[in-house]
């Protein structure tokens, strides 16, 4: 249970084993990284799901499931300018919960990032598929384009290769990693922007009426599943080491791109649901390609929006991979995880051996392992950080009230509390499967503390702090 003083965490902050990250992102670039975590696949394929349950007010939904992640997104924010450090709720964790909760917090994050990156890249592949046929009517073979076992699948070949492409981007530095991903966020939101000007010339009165069909209780429904839409609005958290401006930039950056993000997702929805009866929204992962080819009686509107998909998909991997590699660099520091983690290149400033480690895993996860059901593990994982993250915010008011903060928490602890019980709702109505996955993997994390971590942790052999020596 012991505690790793905040200004020891910042003190450390930027030093690994063989070298310093470079602190070289500003907020525009600390946004990019939130938005192109979060804005990906959520919109291209979730509308399908959701809108069945709520019919138009799905807009709404997509309100409620923008709300329930600002409560996180406020307790983020305030830890990201008081804690600034790469690790994220695990480094928040550290400071206020104790070492061993802090570790399983990380452990959650790994699952979390590194299942969603390959599950994603999965993803990719279709809409990869989608493009090259509308296209050039070529399509990849099912053998390299599907895992084993899933439609006569062997291996799939796209997915690795984004998770390469995401790597090269990644070891030449965080800034070049930040201006690729801004350039990708720019062409998934002019796409999206553009189905809007579209779709919008298909819009019908009365596509809106009975606009709340299946109730309020329909609206809630659709809200928890669109929630995980907004998972990945913590990853400029995971730059605290590398942001020019720490403190100023990282809470304007999270609440900047949640709203963003919002505003987007419910333009966007209104628009679909205006321009296509809300029955006819039939679970089709393709929902606003179908809607591009309805409204204008030509493919080529919805090939341009596959080519928006493939870029939107190819920036999550890039970023939700950046902040996996953060997170293992921390622990790293820490000595909770081999010290190869956390050495630093010196010429580009990254941490090559993590960055290389980590894409080869996740690569080869997407590549020749169904993930299924696995996949749904990251959303148990993102929601007991979440949960954390709002505890670790009352805590440190309560044993560090004096800590200078940039932002802070309105209405404290009212909104942290209110925050952590709707991360505990969601994660209630999960299947039973992903608890079970969960909890083996935690068991795992715990053999893995206790075996390794416990005795080799840097608190636990007392070195002093770098500002200490």
């Amino acid at each position: 249970m012991r505690r790793k003083p905040v200004e020891r965490l910042i003190a450390e902050s930027g030093q690994g084993a063989g070298g310093t990250l470079r602190r070289s992102l500003g907020m525009w670039q600390l946004t990019m990284i939130s938005i192109g975590a979060t804005l990906g696949t959520g919109i291209f394929v979730v509308l399908g799901e959701a809108v069945p349950e709520a019919g138009p007010a799905v807009v709404l939904s997509f309100v409620i499931a923008g709300l329930t992640a600002l409560f996180s997104a406020l307790s983020y924010a305030e830890l990201a300018g008081t804690i600034p450090v790469s690790g994220s709720s695990y480094s928040y964790a550290y400071a206020t919960l104790g070492e061993v909760v802090a570790w399983v917090c990380g452990w959650c994050l790994i699952l979390e990032y590194g299942v969603s990156v390959a599950a994603v890249a999965v993803g990719w592949g279709q809409y990869l598929n989608e493009l090259l046929d509308g296209t050039i009517g070529v399509t990849i073979p099912t053998a390299l384009a599907a895992p084993p076992g899933e439609d006569g699948g062997v291996f799939n070949l796209p997915a690795l290769l984004v998770v390469l492409l995401a790597m090269a981007f990644l070891l030449g530095g965080a800034k070049e990693s930040a201006r690729a991903n801004t350039v990708m966020v720019g062409v998934k939101i002019a796409a999206l922007l553009l189905f809007c000007a579209v779709a919008f010339t298909g819009i019908r009165a009365g596509n809106y009426t009975p606009f709340m069909p299946l109730g309020m209780a329909g609206v809630s429904a659709a809200g928890a599943t669109l929630f995980f839409s907004y998972i990945g609005f913590d990853a400029a958290s995971t730059a605290g080491e590398e942001a020019k401006n720490p403190q100023r930039d990282l809470p304007r950056a999270i609440m900047l791109s949640l709203f963003i993000v919002t505003a987007l997702y419910c333009l966007v929805a209104a628009v679909a649901v205006g321009a296509l009866p809300w029955r006819r929204f039939d679970g089709s992962e393709a929902a606003l390609a179908g809607i591009m080819e309805s409204v204008t009686g030509h493919s080529f509107w919805a090939v341009l929006l596959a080519a928006g998909a493939v870029v939107a998909i190819a920036s999550v991997v890039l970023t939700v991979l950046y902040g996996q590699t953060r997170i293992l660099f921390a622990m790293s520091r820490d000595g909770l995880v081999p010290p190869v983690f956390s050495r630093v290149h010196p010429r580009t400033g990254a941490p090559r051996a993590n960055t290389v480690i980590v894409s080869l895993f996740c690569g080869g996860l997407a590549a020749a392992v169904p993930l299924g059901r696995l996949a749904e593990a990251t959303s148990i994982g993102t929601l007991f950080a979440f949960a954390l993250v709002n505890v670790a915010v009352i805590v440190l008011r309560r044993t560090r009230p004096e800590m200078p903060r940039t932002f802070r928490v309105p209405l404290s602890p009212l909104f942290p509390v209110i925050g952590f019980v709707l991360c505990v709702w969601m994660m209630k109505g999960l299947e039973p499967v992903t608890w079970i996955v969960f909890g083996m993997w935690m068991a795992a994390g715990l053999v893995l503390y206790f075996g390794y971590g416990l005795r080799r942790s840097r608190l636990a052999t007392a070195e002093p702090a770098p500002a200490e020596k």
